[in-house]
């Protein structure tokens, strides 16, 4: 098969672990014998290409008022301009137009479209080509791409997400096939009634973790250090983890790894005052940082799509603390490999820290258990098998066989 996949970045340009997915995907259905190209952004005008690790990468230069990829935030007026800008931007369809007539693919899968807008999809339907939508997070439901909204726990599709995406549902029965990488963010789509009629997967990522050091026990006394490696961000619990923490009576240390915009980064800081037991550590590589922490806290307060966060931190035998939200469930099982603390009772989640510093054995039986029950989220060969398979499925039926 020829194969183009269209998202916003791509590597060496990774802002989550949707960016780190495809390039595993990309390169892996390379290696079996298909034919990709990727279609990614730029901050840069125009149109080229490069080689990135063997596969074709044209990067296409943003036509709108900012690059959204940055630390910092644009004010309120000026991201509502881009926003609206971007429910159909049909400046950017004209880089589609040309890498189409380029590679001639047999499908086309896309990723993440923020920046290129569902134009991208009426412009491969005009050329006849298949097309299967990924879903990783929530960019066409509301322009916030999580259907966070401060003050709720919930989902939460407000009125401007409404009017911004008013075409998006209808134009969405028009792909080929729609994936999504988690139960949970599939299930939220079919909810707002996207895809109707359309093929429906889900396909789990998967993460190239090699096996660790053994799972680290703890004794009766010993100190907890909690940790939270990501984006610095409300929808991802930062608040609601240093809130917990301090008045959680836990002795140890809980440590924040990764960045954020500018401003959310300085209100966290704040919020943890001069803590000496809570330390912001800045961007540090994951296998850098799980040998130096207990438990991996995952307290989103949106629908995470998957969280492989949490799969890294199993992988690296550690249990999880994550709230019940999204696609968190599917891969931390409540009393198994770890607990899930509830955004609706914000006590939770300092109780089920408490609770694993002060029972060790408790502790110790999820730390043995963490990394086998996610070998499915280990194997590269079985995500690619299966979206090998639902790309041949679309092109056999594209093809009528």
């Amino acid at each position: 098969m020829k194969i183009l996949y269209i998202h916003a970045l791509y590597a060496p340009y990774v802002a989550g672990g949707a960016e780190i997915s495809l390039k595993l995907l990309v390169e892996a259905m390379r290696a079996r014998g298909h034919e990709v190209a990727v279609l990614s952004l730029s901050p840069d005008g125009g149109l080229n290409s490069d080689r990135v690790d063997g596969v074709k990468v044209y990067r296409a230069g943003l036509r709108n008022s900012y690059w959204p990829f940055s630390n910092e935030r644009p004010g309120k007026w000026r991201r509502l301009c881009w926003h609206l800008r971007d429910r159909y931007n049909r400046s950017m369809v004209g880089y589609v137009r040309e890498v189409l007539a380029a590679e001639q693919p047999d499908v086309v899968s896309c990723h993440n479209l923020v920046g290129w807008s569902i134009a991208v999809w009426d412009e491969v339907r005009r050329a006849g080509i298949p097309i299967v939508q990924v879903l990783h997070d929530m960019y066409l439901l509301s322009p916030n791409s999580t259907l966070f909204k401060p003050g709720y726990t919930r989902p939460h599709q407000d009125m401007m997400s409404r009017l911004l995406r008013q075409r998006h549902r209808k134009i969405s029965a028009g792909v080929s096939a729609v994936v999504g990488i988690s139960r949970s963010i599939l299930d939220r789509f079919i909810e707002y009634g996207y895809f109707e009629q359309v093929p429906r997967y889900v396909v789990h990522n998967a993460r190239v973790i090699p096996p660790t050091a053994p799972p680290r026990h703890r004794a009766a006394g010993d100190e907890l250090t909690v940790g939270y490696i990501g984006t610095l961000t409300a929808p991802k619990g930062v608040e609601w983890l240093i809130t917990a923490f301090k008045t959680s009576g836990v002795e140890g240390r809980l440590r924040i790894a990764g960045k954020g915009k500018a401003e959310d980064e300085q209100y966290f800081k704040q919020l943890a005052g001069d803590n000496s037991r809570i330390d912001f550590v800045g961007y540090v590589a994951p296998a850098d940082f799980y040998p130096t922490i207990d438990v991996l806290a995952v307290p989103s307060v949106w629908d995470e799509p998957l969280g492989m966060v949490a799969v890294e931190g199993l992988a690296n035998h550690l249990p999880v603390v994550a709230s019940n939200r999204g696609g968190l469930q599917e891969t931390v099982v409540d009393g198994v490999n770890g607990y899930h603390c509830d955004p609706d009772k914000p006590a939770s989640l300092g109780q089920v820290l408490a609770r694993l510093w002060k029972d060790v054995d408790d502790y110790n039986r999820l730390a043995d258990a963490a990394r086998n029950s996610v070998s499915e989220y280990l194997s590269v060969e079985r995500m690619v098998n299966e979206y090998e398979q639902v790309l041949r499925t679309v092109v056999a039926t594209d093809e009528g066989i």
